[in-house]
Parts: structure tokens; C-alpha cells; sequence
């Protein structure tokens, strides 16, 4: 299963089904940094020295830092649901079916209502 950092907007919700599936995520919190405001750069950086994948919903800036920053454990950009297990079982999926994560944006969009 993946290693995976959370960042500080990341729903807490999403985390813990996550964990349920076996994966092992590391929150902002949880690593002392939340509420200080870290920049997303900085953030990245403490998940490439942890050997983690961000997990995020600031979808913009982290597609941008992928574009300039790499060697990176990648990075998955989500959009919000507040179905919470429906939008673990998306990232799960999409990691399962990507051989590495290493330099990888992977982008889990919500499913479109019709």
C-alpha cells in the first residue's frame, strides 16, 4: 500500500477510510505542522524527505509543483466529496492501477451528477 502525507486542507474523513484500506497516511497534523501555515513547497519537501505522496484538495498549486519540482514520491490532486468513502475507494483505485507513484500527478476527480 501507498505512503502518503495529507495536507492540512485534506479531509480528515478521507484519511481514516483510507487507513481502513491499508494505507499508510501521515497528516500535517499529525507531523506537528498544522496551523503554521507552511508553504506548499515546504510541504512537498517534508513528503519527499518521508518518502510519502501528497495527498491534497489545492489542486492548482501542487499540479504546478509537479511540473517544477522533481525528483518527487508523487502527488494526488483531488477534488472535494463529501462522500468520504466513495472518494478513498477513487484514490485507492487510481494508486493500485499506477505501477510507481515516483514523479506521478494523479488527479481523482469527484463523478459528475447527472
Amino acid at each position: 500500500m501507498a505512503r502518503l502525507y495529507a495536507d492540512e486542507d485534506f479531509a480528515a474523513e478521507v484519511v481514516e477510510q483510507l487507513r481502513k484500506i491499508g494505507h499508510d497516511v501521515l497528516t500535517v497534523q499529525e507531523a506537528g505542522q498544522g496551523g503554521q501555515g507552511i508553504d506548499d513547497p515546504d510541504v512537498l519537501a517534508f513528503a519527499i524527505a518521508q518518502n510519502r505522496a501528497v495527498l491534497t484538495c489545492n489542486r492548482w498549486d501542487y499540479i504546478r509543483l509537479h511540473t517544477r519540482v522533481r525528483p518527487h514520491a508523487g502527488i494526488i490532486v483531488c477534488t472535494r466529496d463529501d462522500d468520504f468513502a466513495a472518494l478513498a475507494a477513487r484514490i485507492d483505485q487510481a494508486i493500485k492501477a499506477c505501477p510507481s507513484l515516483d514523479n506521478q500527478l494523479l488527479r481523482i476527480n469527484r463523478p459528475q451528477t447527472p
